[in-house]
């Protein structure tokens, strides 16, 4: 019987052909045909720490902090307290941060990020283990716990312990777990809650004591703009959310009842600065603020695509850290 004969390669034509370059940092799945997925850099960690929603949790502690500011320091055990300020600073931004990793974290696994229409997030699109993007979340979550074990320290306020578990376990759960309270519409609450009044009240008492009626108001105000920044997200991935079970508020009702309640939220703090005008001389230069919030009323009432409402995000925090300074510079300074 014939064999086959065997056929002769020449080495100069395979040296010849080219070698396709490896693609730096990127990682092909299991699958074939799967997409190329790159390896998250330190720019998309940046990103996926949401800077752009960290002027929320600012503008309370700044508003809370004014208010504190009434109080003479001579009437202060100590005096003023810088290092218990920077603590409730820290508290915040580090809860924000971490929550927003925890979401990343918690949506991804979900699989609730799959048909979202925002930026991209670590854990749905690959581009970084879950397991590291929770490490990251509760990485914050602890040092938020250290800075506000630092306030209970030097307060002597150790019922503080019990608030911080509480804001802690309010992060997490929003998205996490086996029933997230985000999931079921009791988002917008909760963020008017603990990014609103427990941030702007609870700086208010960390440095003082007390709870004027003027902080109340504050953290009315800072949780308003911390709601419609929730609201126009929860706009952004309407019919996303629908999809896959998350029924926030804003798949309940019509769309245009939606933007609308953008409008309302968004009104509430000028109302409360009206009040505030009548009694501080400079609370009036805070609607300048408006630059920055009424583009954003109108994007909101206009917008055809989810980049025109992610604009509109971006426009509100800022709105939000403009209003807390100029009146946190007329109330305290």
């Amino acid at each position: 019987m014939a064999t086959a004969r065997p056929q002769r390669i020449d080495p100069s034509s395979v040296a010849s052909r080219p070698v396709p370059p490896k693609a730096k940092g990127k990682k092909r799945s299991g699958r074939p045909g799967a997409p190329v997925v790159r390896k998250a850099r330190f720019r998309d960690w940046v990103g996926a720490a949401r800077i752009p929603t960290l002027p929320l949790s600012i503008a309370p502690v700044l508003l809370g902090t004014a208010v504190a500011r009434l109080v003479p320091a001579e009437d202060l055990d100590g005096g003023w307290h810088w290092l218990r300020a920077l603590a409730c600073l820290a508290v915040a931004v580090c809860l924000q941060i971490g929550v927003n990793f925890a979401n990343d974290y918690s949506d991804g696994v979900r699989g609730t990020d799959a048909v979202r229409r925002g930026p991209a997030r670590l854990t749905a699109s690959g581009a970084a283990k879950p397991r590291t993007v929770l490490t990251v979340a509760l990485v914050f979550f602890g040092l938020a716990a250290i800075a506000g074990l630092i306030i209970t320290v030097r307060s002597g306020h150790w019922w503080f312990l019990a608030v911080g578990a509480v804001c802690i376990l309010a992060a997490w759960f929003y998205t996490g777990g086996k029933r997230p309270y985000g999931y079921a519409g009791l988002g917008e609450l909760a963020v008017f809650i603990f990014f609103g009044l427990v941030a702007t009240v609870g700086t208010t008492f960390a440095l003082v004591g007390d709870v004027p009626q003027d902080a109340w108001l504050a953290g009315t105000a800072a949780g308003a703009f911390a709601v419609a920044v929730l609201w126009v997200a929860n706009l952004r991935d309407r019919d996303q959310d629908a999809q896959v079970g998350k029924r926030t508020l804003a798949t309940r009702i019509p769309q245009l009842a939606g933007r609308i309640v953008t409008v309302v939220l968004l009104a509430v703090p000028f109302g409360i600065l009206a009040f505030f005008a009548q009694f501080y001389d400079r609370a009036a230069l805070a609607f300048f603020a408006l630059l920055l919030i009424a583009p954003a009323v109108v994007i909101v009432l206009t917008a055809k695509t989810a980049k025109e409402l992610v604009l509109v995000l971006r426009l509100i925090g800022l709105g939000s850290l403009a209003y807390a300074l100029l009146l946190g510079w007329a109330i305290g300074f």
